[in-house]
This record gives structure tokens, sequence and C-alpha cells, in this order.
């Protein structure tokens, strides 16, 4: 046994788990259906749900920068933990309550503003917390638990949709009650970081500071983005499986099976990125999602979809964990929080444009377009790929 395998996991780390998978299995029992609740029930357009989705994740990335920030000037990351998933909980009942598309929109832009304060604080919290050596497995684990709860969420919603009628609206409801559980956690179980007394302070909020990062933190961003392109909405999962022939009652079975190959996945993609660097794993990703474009855009019949969503699973568990520790060996210890910030408003501003662009092509020409343009984009990242490691050389983070 090495020395690596014997380094124990932070709680931190554990409790940080057990706060996503709550919070994930509530979001997810909403985000499992809402696709369908806003194209059946309340009669938008598929462009629509791209759109709302986008502009809902570009929110939670821009918000991230500031809240990224914040937790490394004032030297604490618990108080945007404990904002983000609070804001998070509360938005739930508004989905319940919506008539049209606009208060799901309202809804879905407080959610992920709430996901916004907590997403790089949390992420640069787990990088003080852990080891250089484990982080990698630290990311995985955390985003394992992330995704089992975001395969448990759509078991739920089926079972609840099966039990009270397809009515959508009273699962809205019962979803509040594990975001309330991940909010408790925060409180009781998460430790803030050491109190930074022996760190350099974080500089004023500047454009100029973002030059401290240096070109490797930007080619890992460039990466992300060409990532974001290739990986829409999931929402458009949903739509493409039931447009093949899935009852609406099962429709969150879609995002059961990829979070449930996601979770299984991301913690030994942890282990394979300590031991071997992540660039090789991201390749294999890659790789994973140009298959699902293809078989989602060409398969015909409800195996095949499956199938895709698999593979889709497949290269969430090799990329998102991954594309987190790149990050963190990438960015100077006093602006982690920030590097996290600026990361994900780049990536989040990407998936505004990402969904409704698969929105509109789906519209226009059909679903196969949408996915044959997440092949193109796919392709695209693995030639930054290829140029970041070849950048890389023998860094630490290769």
């Amino acid at each position: 046994m090495n020395a690596v395998s014997r380094q124990t996991m932070p709680r931190t780390v554990w409790a940080l788990g057990f706060v996503s998978m709550f919070m994930d299995v509530s979001s997810e029992m909403i985000h499992s259906l809402l696709p369908l609740y806003l194209t059946v029930t309340l009669g938008a357009s598929v462009a629509v749900v791209g759109v709302i989705d986008g502009v809902a994740e570009a929110t939670a990335s821009i918000t991230k920068v500031f809240s990224g920030y914040l937790s490394d000037a004032i030297g604490r990351r618990k108080p945007m933990l404990f904002l983000g998933y609070g804001m998070a909980t509360l938005s739930k009942p508004l989905f319940a309550l919506a008539g049209t598309p606009t208060l799901v929109f309202t809804a879905r832009f407080i959610d992920r503003i709430g996901k916004g304060l907590r997403g790089a604080p949390r992420d640069a919290l787990i990088a003080d917390a852990t080891p250089e050596e484990i982080r990698g497995r630290a990311y995985g684990l955390r985003q394992a638990m992330d995704t089992a709860g975001a395969f448990a969420g759509p078991l739920a919603a089926i079972f609840l949709m099966a039990v009270l009628g397809d009515d959508m609206r009273s699962v809205f409801w019962i979803a509040a009650v594990p975001g309330v559980l991940a909010v408790l956690v925060v409180v009781f179980g998460v430790r803030d970081r050491e109190p930074p007394t022996a760190r350099e302070p974080a500089p004023p909020l500047r454009m100029r500071e973002l030059g401290r990062f240096g070109r490797p933190f930007w080619m890992v961003v460039a990466v992300g983005v060409a990532f974001t392109m290739a990986r829409f909405s999931e929402a458009f999962l949903v739509l493409r499986a039931t447009s093949q022939g899935l009852p609406i009652t099962l429709a969150p079975a879609v995002l059961v099976v990829m979070n449930l190959v996601f979770s299984l996945g991301a913690y030994p993609a942890g282990v394979l990125a300590d031991q071997k660097g992540p660039f090789a794993p991201l390749l294999a990703g890659i790789a994973a999602i140009l298959a699902a474009d293809v078989v989602l855009a060409y398969g015909d019949g409800l195996p095949w979809m499956f199938a895709g969503i698999v593979l889709w699973g497949v290269h969430m568990a090799f990329t998102q964990g991954l594309l987190a520790q790149l990050v963190a060996a990438t960015a100077p210890e006093n602006l982690r929080g920030t590097a996290f910030g600026a990361f994900n408003l780049a990536t989040g501003v990407t998936m505004l444009l990402a969904s409704a662009l698969a929105g509109v092509l789906w519209d226009l020409f059909g679903p196969a377009a949408t996915f044959m343009g997440g092949a193109v984009f796919a392709a695209g990242a693995a030639l930054l790929l290829l140029m970041a490691r070849r950048q890389a050389g023998r860094s630490p983070a290769t």
C-alpha cells in the first residue's frame, strides 16, 4: 500500500459530498420533469427550454466569480455555502406554484444564483482541506456523491409520479425536503478552512489580477469552454428519449441512468488522474461524448437512446471532477476561489450559448442536428486538450 492510498479523506470532503447529494436529490426531482412540464403542461417550445436552462446556468457561473473572490477575501468559505444552499432550497416551492414559463424562469434564476454562491467556495474548500496527492480522489468522491443524488432524485420522481398520478406539482413540493437536509449538513457538518493568518491575502478584484493566473490556467479555461459547447443541457436527453416513445411517467429514468453511470465512474476517474495525470481520462471522456452524440443523433428506438445516455454518463464521469483538479493545480493558492469563479463564469456563459444553439438547431433541423453539432465541438475540445497536454509538459498537473 503506497503513501497516497493510506491518506485519510478529510471529514470536510465527506460532509460536502453529503450536502451535494441531498441537494441533487432535491434539484433532480424537479429538473428530470421540468422539460416536459414546460413543453407539455405550459406549452413552451424546445428553444425556450434551451434558453431557460442556458440563462440559468450562465447566471450561476457569473455569480461564482464574486462568491469565489469573496470567500478568498474574507478567508471563509462556509458563509457562502450556507447562503447558496439556502437560496436553492427556498426556490423549490416556486416550481410547484408556476403557471407560466416566466415563473419557472424566475425559480430557475433564484436556484442558480444559489448554485453560483456555493460552487466556487465549495470547490476551493476541497482544495484547502485536501493534500495534493489525493486531490483527484477528493474531487472524484464529492462528484460521485453529488451524482448519486442526481440519480436518486429522478428515481424518487418516478416513484412519486406513479403514486401521485403524474402530478408534477406535488412532486415539486416534496422536492424541498432533501434541500432542507442539505442546509442542515452545511450548518452542522462542514468545517471551514483554517484562519487565513498565515496566508497571503487575496488582492482586490481587478482585471489586472487575472494576469496572475498564467497561461496554463487559461488553457484549462479554454478546454472547459470547448467541453461545455459539446455538453449542452441534459434536458435534451429527456426530450430525445420521449420523442422515441419513453412514457412521461418514466422520463426521469433518463437522468437516473446517466447519473448512475456518472456516479460509478467519477471516483475511479479521480484515482486514475492521481496515478497517471488527468489528460488521458479527459481524452477518454471526449471519446465517450463523441460516441454518445452519434448514437443519439442517428439511433432509432429506446435501446439506442439509452446506449447514448450511458455514454453521456461516462463522459461526465471522466471530465467534470478532473477539470476541477486542473483548475486547482494551475491557480495560486490565495486566489483559488477566484480561479474557480473565473472558470465557471467562462463555462457558464458558454452553457447559455450551447443550450440556446441546441434548442434552435432542434427546432429548425431536428434532434440529429443538435447532437451532431455537439460532436463537432467535442472534436474541437480534443484538439485543445492535446495542446494543453503538450504545454503542460512535466508540470505536476500532468
